[in-house]
């Protein structure tokens, strides 16, 4: 039975009276005032619906909880079932997907609707372990008598919120409920470092793509300004702007919180940020390794690069001395090439370029950076860490070019020589993540040998090798 004392507040409260003695705690005494100013009746039976089937299933994909429902199910589950309470998951809506448990009390919360689908924020059903804690944003318990309405106070609860570390904002809440006067104070604790636990994960996913981020577009980092994560949060360059920045909805310019201006670039999955009159000298900068649309860019400009332009390019950035129309001709064309068609392209490369290419012999006139470049050069120092982290696939993976394809197949083939040779599990699954490296045979078995048994990059060397893996 609820608590007799909890009881009569709970009665005085709802009916509009000055509730006599001590009142409830502040903060399920906030909860209840916030509840009624939503028009929740104490006399409500369930909460609503909001999800039907197929929704669910989709609400479930998109969240980023999902990943880590067998580890809060191992978390949580056992001591849920073992006590005769349920483990539930919701939304940052307190939205139900996931709920688990002993058996009876999942049919009795299906009564009161603690089942998949239903929402139990505050402003659907009053206080309760869910709504408040997403309502406060910190784990919560609700006993009994606690709850606003009626039909709940046979049941206890608590609730901690899960913060997604990327975008700061809630993802949804951890809750053990149960048909008791109380929870064991152990249980409230359990369900706060379950939610602790779940953001650490999401914190060590974060940081693993920020790294892959931040050696994607490793060449921005050298330059004035910032990378910034499609969620604001700036993880390489200029760390003075700040840890996260406020991106514009609309345009291409952001104030600073210094009072400048800077220029907003997307670069398809991150944005680069450059302060308004930043000053450095003329570089380009290509991206052409596994890149089926390469592009460059010179200096704060993104140019996209056709297949043709790529190759003079490339062509030109390996050999700084300079080619003549015909030799870039043979080299792109062979034998059937002709001159006055490299002029043509030269002349339309050029209005890209703002003139970076000089004449008599081609040669291009400013700094010069390249993917492809750096992995040479990290080939050459046997550097292999650097030659793995670089190295994202092949030089311009369409190009028929005679000799694109032969510069193409020589880095190709020391990159993965080198690897195997000397390098790392770290370095061989780098090189297992392009496109070439993905199903090479010798490369995963050498990571099925090398990492231990529970490693994810082992699984996914195992599953890759299947069938011929054994």
């Amino acid at each position: 039975m609820p608590n007799p004392a909890i009881r009569r507040l709970h009665e005085a409260v709802v009916t509009g009276e000055r509730p006599k003695g001590k009142g409830p705690r502040d903060v399920i005494s906030k909860s209840w005032r916030r509840s009624l100013d939503a028009g929740i009746d104490p006399e409500i039976h369930a909460a609503p619906l909001v999800y039907d089937a197929g929704d669910i299933r989709d609400a479930r994909t998109a969240n980023p909880m999902n990943p880590l429902l067998p580890l809060l199910s191992h978390t949580l589950l056992q001591i849920a079932d073992e006590t005769a309470h349920i483990m539930v998951i919701t939304d940052a809506d307190g939205d139900v997907l996931w709920r688990d448990g002993h058996r009876q009390v999942l049919r009795q919360a299906d009564r009161i609707g603690l089942a998949d689908g239903f929402r139990w924020a505050e402003q659907a059903v009053g206080t309760n372990g869910i709504g408040t804690a997403l309502a406060t944003g910190v784990p919560t318990h609700v006993y009994s008598a606690e709850h606003l309405a009626l039909v709940l106070h046979e049941w206890s609860c608590a609730g901690a919120p899960v913060v997604d570390p990327d975008s700061g904002r809630v993802l949804g809440c951890l809750d053990i409920s149960g048909t008791a006067r109380a929870l064991h104070p152990a249980t409230v604790a359990l369900v706060a470092a379950a939610a602790r636990l779940a953001e650490s994960q999401l914190t060590l996913r974060m940081r693993e793509r920020d790294e892959r981020l931040r050696t994607r577009h490793y060449r921005h980092l050298s330059r004035p300004g910032a990378l910034v994560t499609p969620t604001g949060r700036i993880i390489g360059g200029d760390q003075c702007l700040g840890p996260r920045i406020r991106l514009p909805e609309v345009g291409d310019r952001v104030s600073l919180p210094d009072g400048r201006m800077a220029a907003v670039d997307w670069l398809g999955d991150a944005y680069r940020l450059v302060p308004v009159g930043t000053s450095a000298a003329p570089r380009l900068a290509l991206t052409l390794l596994g890149a089926d649309h390469p592009f460059a860019y010179l200096d704060d400009v993104r140019i996209t690069l056709s297949l043709r332009h790529a190759e003079i390019l490339t062509l030109l950035a390996s050999h700084p001395r300079g080619l003549t129309a015909e030799r870039l001709s043979f080299l792109l064309y062979g034998d059937e090439g002709n001159p006055v068609t490299i002029r043509a392209e030269i002349h339309r490369l050029r209005a890209q370029l703002s003139g970076a290419i000089a004449a008599k012999p081609y040669r291009l006139t400013c700094e010069v950076a390249g993917d492809f470049l750096e992995v040479r050069q990290a080939l050459t120092g046997g550097d292999l860490s650097a030659v793995a982290r670089l190295y994202q696939g092949p030089l311009l993976p369409r190009s028929e070019a005679p000799a694109i394809r032969r510069a193409r197949d020589e880095l190709e083939a020391s990159v993965r020589s080198e690897l195997l040779a000397k390098g790392t599990a770290e370095d061989l699954w780098s090189y297992a993540q392009t496109s070439t490296g993905h199903d090479d045979f010798e490369v995963l078995e050498r990571l099925v040998a090398a990492l231990p048994p529970g490693d994810r990059r082992r699984a996914a060397a195992v599953v890759r090798l299947n069938p011929a893996y054994e």
